[in-house]
C-alpha cells in the first residue's frame, strides 16, 4: 500500500515554505503561526489550514492530530530568528540565550519532534544560528532520536535564485542520509533584470493601476537627490557632499556603505528583509528608478509566484505589513528545492512505487 505523506509547516507566515513545497509536489496540510494577518494570504494561496497558535504553547496533541491519516508525517518550519542574525550581532553579545523567547521557538521545534516523531524533518533558518548552543542542542536532540541530520549554509543565488540570501537549511530523516540538493544541479543563474525587469515603471509614492501589490513609498525630497545621484552597485560615495547626513561626514561613517544604494540589473539583489521598501535601509534602490523597491518587485525576488494574493482588500494596504510577510518567508523557490530534496530522498530509502506524491520523483 502506498503511504500518503502530509507536512505541517511551523512558523508558517504567508507561506513561502508551503508553497516551494507543494510546488515540489508534497502536500502541507496546515501551517501554524501565531500571526493572524498571515491567514488570509497562506489558506488563499496554498489552500492549507492556518492555524493561528503560539507555538510555545500549542500542544503536540494537537500537532499530531493534523497529520492525521499519514503514512509518512515531515515537520518543517523557520523559527523566527532574525534578531539573531548577521545584521544583529551587536545584540548577540548582549541578550541572554537561555531566556530569550524567541530564541527558545526552537526548544519548542525540538519537543514537537520528540512528540510526533515525524518520519522527516526541515528546518530554515540565519547561517549564524549554527554557532550558538541552541542550535547544537537542536542538532543533538535529533540524532539521539535516531535522525540521520545535515544541514548546509546555502546562497540561493547559486540555486538559481535571483537574490544572495545565505541561510541554514536543515534536514533530517530516521529513513537514513538525507541531504539537500547539490548546487551544482541549478545551472541557470538568475538576476535582478529576470526577476522585476518587465514591470511597468512607477514612480515613489505611486501604485500601478492594474497591479495594486505594484506600490512603493513615497520618498523624502532629500533622499530623492540622493538616488538621483545613485549609480547601480554604488554607495553614498557617489553623492555631493551637501547630500550626506552629518554621521557619513565622520571617519566612523565611512564603513555605511551597505546602505543608499541602486541594486544592479544584471546581478542577483541583496537579501530581501522586511525593510527592502525603504531606501535607506540597504541597497533597495531601483536599478534605474528613482525609488526604492516595490512590494511586488519585493514579491518576485523572493520567486512569489506573480498571481500570490497578499491581501483580502486592495483599498487597504499597510507596505509595512505586506513588506513584513514577504521579507521573513522563505524564497518559494528554495522551499521547492527542500520539497525536492525530500521527495528525492523517499524515493531513494522507499521507492517511488511505496510513497504518494503529487509529482514524480
Amino acid at each position: 500500500m502506498s503511504q500518503s505523506i502530509k507536512v505541517v509547516d511551523l512558523f508558517c507566515g504567508v507561506g513561502g515554505l508551503t508553497c516551494g513545497l507543494q510546488k515540489a509536489g508534497l502536500e502541507v496540510v496546515a501551517g501554524i503561526d501565531n500571526d493572524p494577518s498571515c491567514k488570509f494570504a497562506y489558506e488563499k494561496n496554498n489552500g492549507s489550514k492556518f492555524v493561528e497558535a503560539d507555538i510555545s504553547q500549542f500542544s503536540s496533541q494537537d500537532l499530531d492530530a493534523l497529520f492525521e491519516g499519514a503514512g509518512i508525517k515531515v515537520l518543517v518550519g523557520c523559527a523566527p530568528c532574525q534578531r539573531f542574525s548577521k545584521q544583529a550581532k551587536k545584540y548577540l553579545q548582549t541578550f541572554d540565550h537561555k531566556t530569550d523567547k524567541r530564541w527558545n521557538l526552537l526548544r519548542s521545534f525540538s519537543q514537537y519532534i520528540e512528540d510526533t516523531q515525524p518520519t522527516i524533518v526541515s528546518m530554515e533558518n540565519v547561517p549564524e544560528l549554527c554557532k550558538y548552543d541552541v542550535f547544537n542542542d537542536f542538532y543533538n536532540k535529533l540524532a539521539e532520536l535516531g535522525y540521520r541530520v545535515s544541514y548546509k549554509i546555502v546562497d540561493c543565488s547559486k540555486y538559481g535564485l535571483p537574490q544572495r540570501r545565505r541561510r541554514l537549511v536543515l534536514l533530517a530523516s530516521k529513513l537514513g542520509e538525507i541531504k539537500l540538493l547539490d548546487e551544482s544541479e541549478f545551472k541557470k543563474k538568475r538576476t535582478v533584470r529576470d526577476a522585476i525587469g518587465s514591470l511597468p515603471k512607477i514612480k515613489d509614492g505611486e501604485c500601478d493601476k492594474k497591479d495594486p501589490l505594484h506600490k512603493c513609498a513615497k520618498l523624502a525630497d532629500i533622499n530623492k537627490k540622493r538616488i538621483q545621484q545613485s549609480k547601480p552597485g554604488g554607495t553614498w560615495k557617489d553623492w555631493d557632499e551637501s547630500l550626506l547626513p552629518e554621521c557619513y561626514k565622520k571617519e566612523t561613517g565611512s564603513s555605511y556603505t551597505s546602505v543608499y544604494g541602486r541594486m544592479e540589473w544584471d546581478k542577483p539583489s541583496p537579501t530581501v528583509t522586511t525593510q527592502f521598501f525603504v531606501y535607506g535601509t540597504g541597497r533597495y534602490g531601483h536599478p534605474e528608478q528613482d525609488r526604492a523597491l516595490s512590494l511586488r518587485e519585493g514579491a518576485m525576488l523572493q520567486t512569489f509566484p506573480k498571481d500570490y494574493q497578499f491581501f483580502e482588500n486592495p483599498d487597504i494596504i499597510s507596505i509595512g505589513t505586506i513588506a513584513r510577510h514577504i521579507g521573513n518567508a522563505v524564497p518559494v523557490d528554495l522551499g521547492e528545492i527542500i520539497g525536492k530534496s525530500i521527495i528525492r530522498h523517499l524515493g531513494e530509502y522507499l521507492g517511488t512505487r511505496k510513497t504518494k506524491v503529487r509529482a514524480k520523483i
